[in-house]
This record gives C-alpha cells, structure tokens and sequence, in this order.
C-alpha cells in the first residue's frame, strides 16, 4: 500500500546527477547582479566595472579554495563540456604546434560523452588514441593504465565521478602515476567536486573540469582548473579579447560567476555532513527496494561510489517503461547528455551488463534538498511501478 503522500511536494526530484535546483542562498547572492549591479567585469575604468571586477575575483577564490588551488589557476568557462573540450582539444592543439613530441591521449571508456567525442576528435589531428576499459565495478585497472602511459602519452583524462554508476575513481594514484611518467592528467570532476573532498595539489591534477549546476549553482557557469607549477601547457580554442588569461575569450557573466563561487563556498562549508546524510537516505532507498521490489543488483562498486548516487538493474523490467508508470517520480535511465537516445548506456555496457540489464536499469540521484519521507515516498511508488511492469500488480 502506498502511504499517504499529502505531505510530500510531488512530482518529487530523484536526479541530482542531470542537475540540481539551485540553493536559494545561491540565488540571494546572485540576485543583485541580475538588477541594479551590471557592470562589465572588464572595463575596470570606472566603479561599476570595478566592483563586477572584484565579485568575479572574490568569486574565483571561493572556487579556488574549495579543491585547494591558487585563484590565477581558476578560469570560468560556460560548463564542464566547454571545460572538458578546452582542457583536451587545448593541450593537444598546444602539443602538436609548439613540440609534437607525445601523441598519444589516454581515457576510459566510461567517461562523459563530450571527453570521449574530444579525444575521438585528436585522432584526425594525428594524435594515437586509447579508450581503456573498466572492471565490472566502474573502475579503471591501474596495472593495465601503468603499462598504457608511455614516454608517447600527452594526457591522461579519467573522469572523478562517473556521472551515471556514481563511482569514484582512484584520481589521486592515477595523476601520481601520470606525473611519474612526463603526462598531463586532466579530469572531469563535474559529479565530484562538492561532493567528495578534491585537492589538486593531493591528487595531483594537472586539469579540472567543474560545472555549476551540478553544485547547486546555476547553469551555463563552469570552471577549468590549469595548474600553473608545473605549468600545464593549453592553447585556446577560439579567438577574441583574451580574458580569462588569454585561455577564453569573452565577456564573463557575473550573475552566474557569483553563483558558482557561492556554491562552491556552501559545499566547503557543509559538504561533509551532507555526504554523511545522503549515503544514509541512498542506503534508505536501496534497502527499501531491496525488500519491497527483489531481484534488483547494484551497477557499480557499492562502495567507492558519490553518496548520493544509487544505480540498479531490475529484472524483468524495461526503464523506459517503468518510468512511464511514475509520473510523480523524476528518475533517469542514465546521462541526461545522451537520454535523448534510444540505445543503451554505453556506461553498463562498459561494465558487463548484457543490453537487457542495461535497458532495465534506473539512475537515482539523491540531493541537497531531500527528504526521508520523499525516499520512502520513492520506495512505495517505484515498488508499485515495478510489479505493474511485471505484469503482477493486483488492481484496486
């Protein structure tokens, strides 16, 4: 029996992994810069380009802060896909002009969609290209990784968090490990960063992709990290007026540079209490299915995973349809990048899973803003979902 849900505000969101609402105290802050504060950041000549000047400043050390980076290391792009593209088109273009000497990029085969199509993309500038795979658990063999990155290998880019099964990849081994070897290690840490600690000076990364929304910020805001010592060597990839250290070019936004750096600034303060409350409501969710749906499995490590995430097989059922039946449910069956797809998450099938299973599977991402009672709200309605797909589910 479904419990009463006239407490619960419905639809109720499950897919924190696509993106966040934004925190109200997030909105507060930019607020001013979206009325009567419009100054151009870069024309500082007079007092209104001035203050937006030092909001986007103050705005890149509440960034910085947060992975542990210098504020000159912090430049503002629109998102994590412009981010990832600047940091691996960006520091192959500056390889192939200046030296030409290491011609080989590196990755997985379960990053984000847009760092596989930007290192898909080196192979017609000449560059070598290895798509690695992973374990059934999500994770990259660091043997097999050792004996690919050769005194040839440019970059190393393996994301932090993968965006659909939430695990956690060893960063900190794999950027000592490029280091150790003469390459750059850039990665996506969109799922990450404000999450789970990151440092870049502990892991050791050369370059960082972040992203607002994921953070509880606003979207068409993101961040690349561009190490400075040792110097990570990235050419732009479009021309204009060279803000941005010359790496990208534009004016910037202050709004959404305001934005990002306070959601950056919340999620240092209060980023570990949250994670302790989200793996308990994930755990919540996975134990409540368990008992009320059966024959679910885990999709990825159940334990080097985002606290949030939670991404199931269930048999006998189709995603697609299941979702059909949960209207009051926001769930996914995999990236928000790609759901416009019909085929099955090159994800799962990265890590074993047959296409039956992967077409059975349903992505949860549990945030800020949840609740116990919207989980078992969750559990009820995925449990009736379920056993109506199934063909089992007795009528009122």
């Amino acid at each position: 029996m479904v419990r009463d849900p006239s407490n619960i505000r419905t639809p109720v969101y499950l897919d924190n992994q696509a993106t966040t609402p934004m925190d109200p105290r997030v909105l507060d802050v930019m607020m001013p810069w979206l009325t009567e504060k419009f100054g151009n950041p870069h024309s500082t000549s007079h007092a209104f380009g001035r203050e937006a000047a030092e909001a986007v400043e103050h705005a890149r050390s509440q960034v910085a802060e947060l992975i542990g980076a210098d504020t000159r290391e912090i430049i503002f792009t629109s998102g994590a896909t412009e981010s990832n593209n600047l940091a691996i088109k960006g520091a192959a273009l500056f390889e192939k002009r200046h030296r030409g000497k290491r011609m080989r990029v590196v990755t997985l085969a379960s990053e984000h969609k847009c760092v596989l199509e930007s290192v898909r993309a080196l192979e017609d500038e000449g560059f070598e290209t290895v798509f690695l795979p992973v374990g059934q658990d999500g994770l990259v063999d660091m043997d097999r990784l050792a004996e690919t990155i050769d005194d040839n290998t440019l970059l190393v880019s393996v994301m932090a968090a993968n965006n659909e099964i939430g695990v956690l990849q060893p960063i900190a081994e794999i950027g000592a490990l490029a280091r150790e070897r003469g390459a750059l290690f850039h990665t996506d840490a969109a799922q990450a960063v404000g999450k789970v600690p990151v440092d870049v000076e502990a892991d050791t990364v050369d370059l960082m992709s972040i992203s607002g929304h994921k953070i509880y910020g606003p979207k068409g805001i993101g961040v690349l990290y561009v190490r400075r010592r040792p110097r990570a060597r990235v050419e732009p990839l479009f021309s204009g007026g060279g803000q941005e250290r010359t790496l990208r070019s534009g004016t910037l936004a202050p709004p959404l540079v305001v934005g990002i750096g306070e959601a950056c600034a919340l999620a240092g303060a209060e980023m570990g209490q949250e994670a302790v409350r989200l793996a308990g409501l994930r755990d919540r969710l996975w134990h409540g299915l368990e008992k009320r749906v059966g024959d679910i499995t885990l999709n990825g490590d159940a334990r080097r995973r985002l606290p949030g995430n939670l991404n199931i097989a269930i048999a006998g059922v189709d995603a697609l349809k299941l979702i059909e039946y949960l209207p009051d449910l926001a769930i996914s069956t995999g990236s928000a990048c790609t759901s416009a797809s019909v085929e099955t998450s090159y994800v799962l099938r990265a890590i074993g899973l047959s296409d039956t299973q992967a077409a059975g599977s349903v992505r949860a991402g549990i945030g800020r803003f949840n609740t116990p009672g919207e989980i078992d709200f969750a559990i009820d309605h995925l449990a009736e979902a379920v056993a109506q797909v199934r063909g089992t589910s007795k009528s009122p």
